[in-house]
């Protein structure tokens, strides 16, 4: 039984049933695989208290979860919401300092399809 103070962590699926984030997980190495899940129940445990460098904030309800692996830098975009819910939008590496805007782009349009689709599945 889960408690219901609980967060839980969820992967934003597209509308054709694939997760973007699992898949991008499913290209890195174990090890960073394995750091990524450590960094997500982190996460998970913290929720809105996490802080640097764990977690990023970067635009409106847009966070990016971090993590480094040898010369590799990566980021899982994500946002909270209702029902102490963590959705992973968009993971990617990032190659620049600063983080690039078709990335969050991405994000925000993965955000905007999971809110009408959450609305839709109240109104039925």
């Amino acid at each position: 039984m889960t408690d219901e103070k609980e967060w839980k962590l969820e992967f934003y699926t597209d509308a054709s049933g694939s997760s973007p984030v699992i898949e991008f997980l499913g290209t890195l190495d174990s090890k960073t695989r394995a750091r990524f899940r450590w960094s997500m129940e982190q996460l998970r445990v913290r929720n809105v208290q996490a802080r640097a460098p764990l977690v990023k904030h970067l635009d409106g309800d847009l966070w990016e979860l971090r993590e480094e692996s040898k010369t590799n830098i990566y980021r899982v975009i994500y946002f909270f919401y209702t029902g102490r819910r963590i959705v992973f939008l968009h993971g990617f590496q990032k190659k620049t300092q600063k983080t690039p805007t078709r990335e969050i782009e991405t994000a925000h349009r993965r955000h905007l399809d999971f809110l009408e689709r959450e609305d839709e599945k109240g109104e039925e």
